[in-house]
């Protein structure tokens, strides 16, 4: 028989979660597998971006010695193309066919747009000039980089551009943190396996596919899913198992206090238990503990409890395991629709927001029901009725929570 639990407030458990000891890795990887990955090191300027002057427009280079009295002619001794060097210097009234982005010549002061020359009657090698520029249509060496400028910071989600980037000064590999491992285990004799025949008492494993893709969404990589009947053993051989390769381990069901329950048990005799009772609804049997260096996150088995325990608690964990905070964006919202239950433990529902004149309004979407999932498709946060005696007025303000990819 279970001792009777202490419940403890949101906050609590997410304080305790918070004091963990969470390990961050960083690994080298290839740049091209590195998109929406996190940075671990500084990136730096390996020399000066760009590191030679280039010309901004398809045109002519001239001198600064030659930059007077137009229209005139000018002797065309060389075409520069983008990739290419012009290897001498231009002499008297002598100019170089320039490309956009291509090498401008050591001593040419000014490239003069094409559509400012025109051609010579039967002599090619002579261009005339008709007027000057009022720029000099030269980018510097080093006018975006300087050698040793920071490109990308550490702890930035690198992305296409600035990948891009990197790859611009030749980078090939980047640093990393590295993602975590979480195995997810789904528990109840009651579930059935995709292809299945729905049978009386029997229903779909709907909270693995849910867990494994907001672990995926969120950054981390799933090395492994299990589904399993209510068995005492088989569940701590798949626990020890896959705590020695994984950095977290999520399991959903089987916390309650019922005789099948065994992850209750487990979590009583683990090494460090951190709460297994909290004061809300849905998902009061949510709970963590630490056995043998590895955090087990035990999340209800019914599906808007798994999904609000995700958020409240397993999300923020994987964000830490690359350096990062939780992307559930906290704020206070307006209450438009009224909510008419009273509860003895926060009530924590599924809603959708908007944003209008720069304040947060939500409501309530669809049910409140801790086993329907009919609107986890469309919430876009999650906000915070307090525990009372009375309903809230209408316009009341609420902790609210609002959800990443939305």
């Amino acid at each position: 028989m279970l001792e009777r639990r202490k419940p403890i407030t949101i906050e609590e458990a997410q304080a305790k979660l918070a004091a963990l000891d969470i390990p961050q890795q960083i690994e080298t990887i290839s740049l091209t597998a590195a998109n929406h990955r996190i940075l671990a090191v500084d990136a730096l300027a390996a020399y000066d971006y760009p590191n030679f002057r280039r010309s901004g427009y398809d045109g002519y280079a001239i001198r600064d010695a030659d930059d007077h009295d137009f229209p005139k002619e000018f002797h065309v001794v060389g075409e520069i193309q983008a990739g290419a060097t012009f290897d001498h210097e231009l002499g008297e009234n002598e100019t170089a066919r320039i490309m956009t982005g291509a090498f401008v010549p050591d001593n040419a002061a000014k490239v003069i747009m094409l559509e400012q020359t025109r051609s010579v009657p039967d002599q090619p090698e002579q261009v005339k000039i008709m007027v000057s520029a009022n720029r000099d249509n030269i980018t510097p060496a080093g006018a975006e980089f300087k050698t040793g400028d920071l490109l990308i910071a550490a702890g930035t989600e690198l992305n296409p551009g600035g990948l891009g980037l990197l790859t611009a000064f030749g980078a090939t590999e980047v640093q990393v943190y590295r993602q975590p491992r979480v195995a997810i285990i789904t528990t109840g004799t009651e579930l059935l396996h995709p292809g299945d025949t729905p049978q009386p008492g029997k229903i779909f494993n709907s909270n693995g596919p849910l867990i494994a893709n907001l672990v995926a969404e969120n950054g981390a990589i799933v090395t492994e899913t299990v589904q399993l009947v209510d068995d005492y053993q088989l569940l701590q051989a798949n626990l020890e198992r896959l705590k020695a390769t994984n950095d977290l381990v999520i399991t959903d069901g089987g916390v309650s206090v019922g005789d099948f329950d065994y992850l209750a048990t487990t979590a009583r005799d683990s090494d460090q238990l951190l709460f297994n009772k909290l004061k809300m609804r849905p998902g009061s049997v949510t709970t963590a503990f630490v056995d043998q260096g590895t955090l087990i996150i035990a999340l209800s088995g019914n599906p808007g409890a798994c999904y609000t325990g995700f958020y409240l608690f397993a999300e923020p964990i994987l964000r830490r395991f690359v350096g990062q905070t939780s992307r559930c964006q906290k704020v206070n919202a307006t209450l438009t629709r009224i909510y008419p239950k009273t509860n003895g433990y926060d009530k924590i529902l599924r809603g959708t927001y908007q944003l209008i004149d720069g304040q947060y309004q939500v409501q309530l979407n669809g049910s409140d029901v801790s086993g329907d999932l009919g609107n986890l498709q469309s919430t876009t946060c999650l906000f915070k009725i307090p525990h009372s005696h009375d309903p809230l007025p209408l316009n009341a303000e609420v902790e609210t929570w609002l959800l990443p990819y939305k």
